[in-house]
C-alpha cells in the first residue's frame, strides 16, 4: 500500500510507499492507494453479427502506476480512526475497467458471426480488449495500467451450443460407428480365417485318416494273403504228411495182413497134419485160456450127492472112459 497525506490545495505533504509520519486527525486528509497487481474477473454477454447471444468470461490484471493521479481522480480517502476507506475506490476502478473492456469486446463481436466467434473469438477478443484498454486515455488519466488480458471462455447459449454440437457429435458418432463396423468386419474376417483354417485342418486330417485307413486295409490284405499262403503251405504239408502216413499205415497193414495170413496158413497147415486128439487138447487149452478165473469152488451136499450117485452107478466108469 502507498499512503498519501494530503495537505493543502497545492499538493501533498507526504507521498510514497511505506511512510511513517505524524498527522493531525482534525485537519489531515489521508488517502491509501494500493500499488500491487490486482485481478479483475468479468463475465458479460454479447451479441454476434447473426444475432446470437454469447457469454464472455475474461480476467484483467491491472496496476495503479500513478498513485497521486489515482488519488486525485478517485476517492481513496481513509478514516484516520479505523483505517478503512470512506468510499469504494476499487469498485469504481473495476467498473471503469469492466465497461471499457466490454465496449471493445461488444464492438468486435457485433461484427463477427457466431461460427467465426466460436472458432477464433477468444484470441480476437483478447487482442481487441488489450489494444483498446492500452489506448484508452481515461485509464491513463486515472493512473491505471492494464498489465494482461486473459479471455477464459466464449460460449453461446445452451440451446445453440447443443445445436452446434449436434453435427460434430453426429460426425464423431459416425466415425465411431464406422470404426466399430470396421472392427467388427476385421473380427468377422479374422473369425472367417480361423474357421477356414479349422476347416482346412479337418479336411487335411480326414485325408490323412483316409490314407491311414487305406494303408491299414492294404496291410490287412497283405497279412491275409500271407496267412492264406502260409495256411495253404501248412495244409499241403499236412495233407502230404497224412498221405504219406496213410500210405505207410496201409503198407504196414498190408504187410501185417500178409504176415497174419501166412501165420494162419502155417497154423492151419500144422493143424491139418496134427493128430485129432492133439487138436482136441489144444482146443481145450485155448478154451481154458478164455474161461473166467475161478478163485474158489463151493460144493453143496446136493452136488456131492449127485456126483457120488453118478460115480456109484454101474455104467459110470465105462461111460467116463
Amino acid at each position: 500500500m502507498a499512503p498519501y497525506r494530503q495537505g493543502d490545495e497545492k499538493g501533498f505533504a507526504h507521498d510514497g510507499t511505506g511512510l511513517a509520519f505524524w498527522f493531525r486527525p482534525l485537519t489531515a486528509a489521508i488517502s491509501e492507494v494500493p500499488v500491487d497487481d490486482r485481478e479483475l474477473a468479468m463475465l458479460f454477454h454479447a451479441r454476434t453479427a447473426d444475432f446470437q447471444d454469447v457469454t464472455v468470461q475474461a480476467t484483467l490484471t491491472y496496476r495503479i502506476t500513478e498513485p497521486a493521479t489515482a488519488a486525485a481522480r478517485v476517492d481513496f480517502g481513509i478514516d484516520p480512526d479505523s483505517g478503512a476507506w470512506r468510499a469504494a475506490p476499487l469498485d469504481q476502478l473495476a467498473t471503469l475497467l469492466t465497461e471499457t473492456a466490454q465496449q471493445h469486446a461488444l464492438g468486435l463481436l457485433a461484427r463477427t458471426p457466431l461460427a467465426a466467434a466460436l472458432a477464433d473469438g477468444v484470441d480476437a477478443v483478447r487482442e481487441r480488449m488489450a489494444h483498446g484498454l492500452a489506448g484508452e486515455p481515461r485509464l491513463t488519466e486515472t493512473g491505471l495500467a492494464v498489465i494482461a488480458v486473459r479471455v477464459v471462455a466464449l460460449r453461446p447459449e445452451p440451446e445453440v451450443e447443443r445445436a452446434l454440437r449436434t453435427p460434430a457429435r453426429e460426425l464423431v458418432q459416425q466415425e465411431a460407428d464406422r470404426a466399430t463396423f470396421e472392427r467388427r468386419a476385421v473380427a468377422v474376417e479374422h473369425e472367417r480365417g480361423i474357421a477356414e483354417n479349422e476347416l482346412a485342418n479337418r479336411i487335411e486330417l480326414a485325408r490323412r485318416e483316409e490314407q491311414l485307413l487305406a494303408r491299414q486295409g492294404a496291410n490287412r490284405r497283405l497279412e491275409a494273403e500271407e496267412e492264406a499262403v502260409a495256411d495253404r503251405v501248412r495244409t499241403d504239408a499236412e495233407a502230404l504228411r497224412r498221405t504219406r502216413l496213410a500210405a505207410a499205415e496201409a503198407e504196414a497193414a498190408r504187410e501185417l495182413g500178409e504176415a497174419r495170413a501166412a501165420a494162419e496158413a502155417a497154423w492151419l497147415g500144422a493143424h491139418q497134419q496134427a493128430d485129432p486128439a492133439v487138436l482136441r487138447a489144444l482146443a481145450l487149452m485155448r478154451l481154458a485160456e478164455h474161461l473166467p478165473r475161478i478163485d474158489s469152488v463151493t460144493l453143496t451136499p446136493d452136488v456131492l450127492t449127485g456126483l457120488l450117485a453118478r460115480l456109484g452107478a454101474p455104467g459110470a466108469a465105462g461111460a467116463d472112459r
